[in-house]
């Protein structure tokens, strides 16, 4: 994987390497431990409350009887400011306006935390392409050229092989469909290793999983998902926002919110007169 400090974290050359070259890039130095140390006791704490939420690609765990060995945290931004602060990141934002168009959206910001012993996930690409083992019930033609999705993981542990660092298949995005065991994916992947602050920002498209923890210690990371402006978002996250959140929202989170985009809206009601057009 492609890594980058922040003070030299080329937007082009982190686009080309997304799109064209290992859909995958690590970056590290945008968040201090402080606040690593602050979202992750946050997300220990929600963690703990309440160990059965919904999860994804998770089936084997689940036919196991593993799948407390997983927790998600959903709904972050109603948990804690620093989740904002972490989702709006400056850096990240001006590398996402590049990738995905200026005015991107956020699908979902959640915690995963796998615990000691917790199992991998099957390998797979993540939404709006995470169904696509069904090809059919998606448009024909559809391919990975220009990107529906980014991926952040912001990593509050040590990301290793034993821990079950994110395995993926690099170059894997370049063609859009879902891997299958005829790809030897867990033979052939490498590792988005890294710690404790470091940000894993990759195409959705690229191949990848959660490794098994096999290590003594959590594997947690806060997950942001990026989409284009108009594509439906995974979450809906202004429903879940106390209205307190919404009203004070700074201009970069209204954005991620979707709240500049009107769309889908009721027309028969609108404002009179033209709203769309070059004038």
């Amino acid at each position: 994987m492609k890594r980058f400090k922040a003070e030299t974290a080329i937007v082009s050359e982190i686009v080309e390497e997304l799109l064209h070259g290992g859909g995958a890039v690590g970056i590290s130095g945008l968040f201090t431990p402080e606040e690593i140390a602050e979202a992750r006791s946050i997300v220990m704490e929600y963690s703990e409350q309440a160990a059965e939420k919904v999860t994804h690609f998770q089936g084997a765990a689940q036919e196991e009887g593993k799948l407390n060995l997983q927790r998600r945290v959903w709904n972050l931004l109603a948990k804690g400011a620093i989740f904002e602060r972490m989702a709006t990141h400056p850096k990240l934002m001006e590398i996402l306006r590049a990738f995905l168009g200026t005015e991107f959206i956020m699908g979902s910001i959640a915690a995963n935390r796998i615990l000691p012993g917790g199992p991998g996930q099957e390998p797979h690409v993540d939404y709006p392409y995470w169904d696509f083992h069904k090809p059919n019930t998606h448009p024909v033609g559809l391919n990975a050229s220009f990107p529906m999705n980014a991926q952040v993981s912001i990593l509050l542990d040590p990301f290793t092989e034993e821990s079950g660092a994110t395995g993926y298949l690099p170059g894997s995005q370049k063609e859009l469909r879902y891997p299958t065991s005829e790809d030897r994916f867990f033979e052939r992947c490498e590792r988005m290793t890294g710690e404790p602050g470091d940000v894993a920002l990759f195409y959705g498209a690229t191949w990848h999983c959660a490794m098994p923890n096999r290590a003594d210690h959590d594997r947690s990371a806060i997950l942001i998902q990026y989409l284009p402006k108009w594509v439906k978002p995974m979450e809906d996250m202004p429903a879940a926002l106390p209205q307190s959140v919404i009203d004070e929202a700074q201009p970069d989170l209204r954005q991620l919110l979707g709240l500049n985009y009107p769309y889908p809206e009721v027309l028969d009601a609108a404002k009179a007169g033209n709203t769309e057009g070059r004038q």
